[in-house]
């Protein structure tokens, strides 16, 4: 009889290195997040989205002449074809976002002729268009699901003002432009999450653009990735008062269940884009007056960190900061792809620069010699 070698599964890949990259360094211990070497939070306090994005791609900070031309570029390739846009008509209204994200991604893969053209330039193009697109998709989603025609981007404004715009149909005040636009470059890249590294491995087998970020949508779809500033968001509603919040915090742990937006595969320290988002929704609570989400999640963080001393991540205090935005719940995720969009690009770029064909070794725990039966005899 065949006997199984004595081998460690890393199940979930935990504590494997896979790839090597440039592009983000998560710090879990000490709670530190970098893009090309630059902290988070220094990028936070004085980058933009589009800045954001051409440091990832190119791997350093634009001139204002090279920032001037990209800003324009990207805004140029915001508008959907209107065919996809007359299909996107068509589907159920009941349709979830992130479904629709993903399916009308794929879509444009078909409009794309430069599509599995494998020069640098055609892919750099077409990580521009993706960029560029999700937000707009995103927010004519919104329109059509509620009967009305979607608002046309307008190349005047930053990518965070514009989508803003198309999602409410009018221009956002520049305090509201500003959040979103921090929003965006926090959500950007991180490492190799789970979406991330679909994206890489499709990209392996040389596959286009739309295909690997069309995984990676799939990916982030999952609850377990994406949709947990979602549930926050939800469980806040349900709850409506600082002091149902104890009281619930005890009761999920207790039962051992988890709570949305605290804990982290990586993160052993609070994570230092939620660090930032509490700042934003501690300002947005002050100035609006509406401080009812926010003490509320101050009293979660309070209850959960006496009982079992979890990190807050990205997903708790965005969910209050989106809201407070006007951003319909079920969004958020796809807010979470129109910023993640500028990491998974460049992840891609990265790996079709040094490319191996994403193949790991399964072990096999099953029977072994068993001989077949004919099926008159079973």
């Amino acid at each position: 009889m065949m006997m199984t070698p004595t081998v460690q599964v890393a199940k979930g890949l935990e504590g494997v290195v896979a790839e090597a990259t440039v592009l983000s360094d998560v710090q879990g211990q000490v709670g530190r997040l970098l893009y090309r070497g630059y902290d988070i939070n220094d990028l936070a306090n004085n980058s933009t989205f589009e800045e954001t994005v051409y440091l990832l791609w190119y791997g350093s900070l634009p001139t204002r002449t090279e920032l001037k031309d990209f800003t324009s570029r990207l805004a140029a390739a915001r508008a959907l074809p209107q065919s996809v846009l007359d299909e996107m008509s068509g589907w159920p209204r009941q349709a979830e976002p992130m479904e629709v994200l993903r399916t009308t991604v794929s879509l444009l893969g078909l409009y794309n002729p430069d599509r599995d053209d494998k020069s640098d330039t055609a892919r750099r193009e077409s990580a521009l268009q993706l960029t560029a697109q999700m937000a707009t998709i995103t927010a004519a989603w919104n329109s059509i699901r509620q009967g009305r025609t979607p608002v046309t981007p307008r190349s005047d404004l930053h990518h965070a003002a514009d989508f803003l715009y198309m999602l409410n149909g009018k221009e956002p005040d520049p305090e509201a432009a500003q959040i979103m636009d921090v929003a965006l470059i926090l959500h950007a890249d991180h490492s190799l999450n789970a979406s991330t590294f679909v994206a890489r491995s499709v990209a392996s087998t040389l596959s286009d653009m739309y295909s690997a970020i069309t995984a990676a949508l799939g990916a982030l779809k999952g609850p377990l990735h994406g949709g947990a500033n979602e549930e926050v968001m939800r469980t806040l509603i349900k709850l409506d008062n600082v002091s149902a919040v104890e009281p619930f915090v005890n009761s999920e742990l207790d039962a051992h269940r988890k709570i949305s937006g605290f804990g982290h595969r990586v993160y052993k320290a609070d994570d230092p884009r939620a660090l930032h988002l509490r700042r934003i929704a501690r300002d947005t609570a002050e100035h609006t007056g509406n401080r009812k989400w926010f003490d509320m999640q101050e009293k979660m963080r309070e209850a959960v960190t006496q009982r079992k001393n979890l990190p807050v991540n990205v997903d708790f205090y965005s969910a209050s900061v989106y809201y407070a935005l006007d951003i319909p719940i079920d969004l958020f995720t796809p807010v979470f792809a129109i910023s993640r969009i500028a990491g998974w690009t460049a992840h891609v770029l990265e790996q079709y620069g040094d490319n191996r064909i994403v193949r790991p070794d399964a072990l096999y725990t099953g029977e072994h010699d068993r001989a077949y039966i004919p099926i008159e005899n079973r």
